[in-house]
């Protein structure tokens, strides 16, 4: 019997360097080659171009006083600076604390006090959300916040002229100061008790990821990878920027937010050769009006990922778009992100039902959620992944961390799985009620506390329910206290209206008696999914055929 464990081997060894030692080898050996274009404003840097103004914006922080281990926050669009940001807070040992576009007063109140955040680098705007109005909101209530930093106004371009002023071997020194396993970054995770936590990664988690990413993607400095995903996510900041400077390659920004026909013209102007996407992301390329006007000839490979993808859209990012060595990884934050991901020999059968196989120097196994047992493979259990990409833990929640990460240091994702003989693995289900909707994981209990605070709500839950075009979309259920007028959803969305992300907003509301329960009390949310898809006409699993019109029961 062959139980499901598979350890990743590789002839290639693991990275024992800093991120910016790592940035530092590549501009010496491709100084001349475009590192980063941005399509939106036609700015372009070459490695040397990109290592002076980091370098420049690194020296601008350690003349405003940041010093390792301060928690620099960057809220911002996908656009140059915060490439910039990125890799100059590296440089000096910052941890910077990557912050959702999405987010509203409420979260971002949250995460500037958890983490701590001194200074915060911001866009003054994006789309309808005024950034700088939001921060002014807060800060009175932030006390570890005493810098803000707006990007393209005087603070920006006063910063970044201390630092070109600045002494460059006060940078060097700094840099001399760090080690691969410092803490370099926090990225936070919807909460499944209410509140996202920071999981807390290193320079060793996240390079090594990225490299590793580009490695099983066959990337070198010939490659220009199209990166039309938020950096503030693993899949942005890791999966693309910090798999192409480990490469020698290019980053190319088609937007500072997803837009199908400027990622399209994207890839076409710049001939990229890597493009990366949520399944959503491809179905929206693919149906986009100029998708047939695109020359996109030059496209090999690149990564889907967030969630499953459907075996038709697989077939035409392969066919259509002639990304023949596509590749789905699998992954979470708290592992820096990948587990596991397909190689671009494997068949098209592998890459729509499965996530893969284990990466390099990592380990996977399936164990029995209540023995902890690795289970005999083709056997269903709980995935755990161990080895270099870890995280150190959730910032500051040491009893959150035990939680997740055992004695052995196994991380349990909570994802149910099955590896089969050849150690391939499919995601079957999950162990939490977190919900995918368009790539975005959103826990319910988050949502759900935050509808506790309506004044009309006695009690709320919160479910996934499916979705044609996000895969899943939420769908909560509400009592409410005697006497009150019956809510709709739209009064509902209109209550978490600027105080939740967009994608934590209930599509559906159902005003209810009571919850069903099991013999022991607890809700029975299974129970509830069936209903609902009932409910709503929604078919029986991810794009049924219900279009969902009705938004409101009860």
């Amino acid at each position: 019997m062959s139980l499901s464990y598979a350890s990743g081997t590789s002839a290639v060894p693991l990275l024992g360097e800093t991120i910016g030692a790592n940035l530092d080898r590549t501009v010496a050996a491709f100084p001349d080659r475009d590192a980063l274009v941005e399509c939106e404003t036609g700015r372009r840097w070459s490695y040397a171009q990109l290592a002076a103004d980091v370098d420049a914006v690194a020296l601008g922080l350690l003349a405003r006083g940041v010093a390792k281990g301060d928690r620099v926050g960057i809220w911002a669009p996908n656009r140059a600076e915060w490439f910039l940001v990125q890799y100059a807070t590296a440089k000096i040992g910052a941890i910077l604390v990557t912050i959702n576009p999405a987010y509203r007063v409420h979260e971002l109140e949250f995460v500037l006090n958890q983490a701590g955040v001194r200074t915060l680098v911001a866009a003054p705007s994006f789309k309808t959300s005024d950034y700088a109005a939001m921060i002014e909101q807060v800060r009175g209530r932030c006390p570890a916040l005493d810098d803000v930093v707006l990007l393209g106004e005087e603070s920006w371009d006063a910063l970044v002229d201390d630092g070109r002023a600045g002494d460059p071997a006060a940078l060097a020194a700094a840099g001399a100061a760090l080690g691969a396993d410092d803490p370099i970054n926090i990225q936070y995770t919807s909460g499944t008790t209410g509140f996202p936590k920071g999981a807390t990664l290193s320079h060793h988690n996240i390079l090594n990821n990225g490299f590793f990413v580009g490695e099983t993607c066959g990337y070198d400095a010939e490659d220009r990878i199209c990166v039309p995903v938020p950096f503030y996510h693993c899949f942005g900041m890791v999966m693309g920027n910090l798999a192409a400077t480990s490469h020698g390659a290019c980053v190319v920004v088609p937007a500072p937010g997803f837009d199908a026909a400027a990622t399209l013209a994207a890839a076409e102007a710049e001939a990229c050769t890597s493009l990366y996407g949520v399944p959503t992301m491809f179905i929206a390329m693919l149906n986009d009006p100029s998708f047939g006007d695109r020359d996109l000839s030059a496209l090999r490979t690149g990564i889907m990922a967030g969630s499953p993808c459907p075996v038709e859209v697989m077939k035409q990012v392969i066919e259509r778009m002639g990304m023949a060595e596509v590749t789905i990884c699998y992954g979470m934050t708290e592992t820096s992100p990948v587990s596991t991901q397909t190689r671009a020999g494997d068949s098209l059968d592998r890459r729509v039902s499965t996530v893969g196989t284990v990466h390099p120097h990592l380990e996977v196994k399936v164990v029995d959620p209540a023995t902890g047992a690795a289970v005999p493979r083709g056997e269903p259990g709980e995935l755990c992944t161990r080895g270099y990409s870890v995280m150190l833990g959730y910032w500051d929640e040491p009893a959150k961390t035990a939680e997740v990460i055992d004695a052995a240091r196994w991380m349990h994702t909570g994802d149910l799985a099955v590896m089969d003989a050849d150690g391939y693995v499919s995601i079957t289900g999950r162990i939490k009620d977190m919900v995918i909707r368009g790539g975005e994981n959103v826990y319910p209990r988050e949502v759900e506390e935050f509808l506790h605070t309506h004044p009309d709500v006695v009690d709320a839950q919160v479910i996934g329910v499916p979705d044609a075009v996000y895969g899943e979309e939420l769908m909560a259920w509400v009592r409410l206290r005697d006497g009150a007028e019956p809510l709709t959803a739209d009064a509902v969305r209109a209550f978490c209206r600027d105080r939740l992300a967009h994608y934590k907003i209930p599509r559906y509301v159902h005003l209810v008696d009571a919850f069903p329960m099991t013999v022991t009390g607890k809700v029975r949310k299974v129970q509830m999914r069936a209903e609902a898809v009932e409910l709503l006409g929604l078919g029986d699993g991810p794009g049924g055929s219900g279009t969902g019109a009705a938004p409101a029961s009860g």
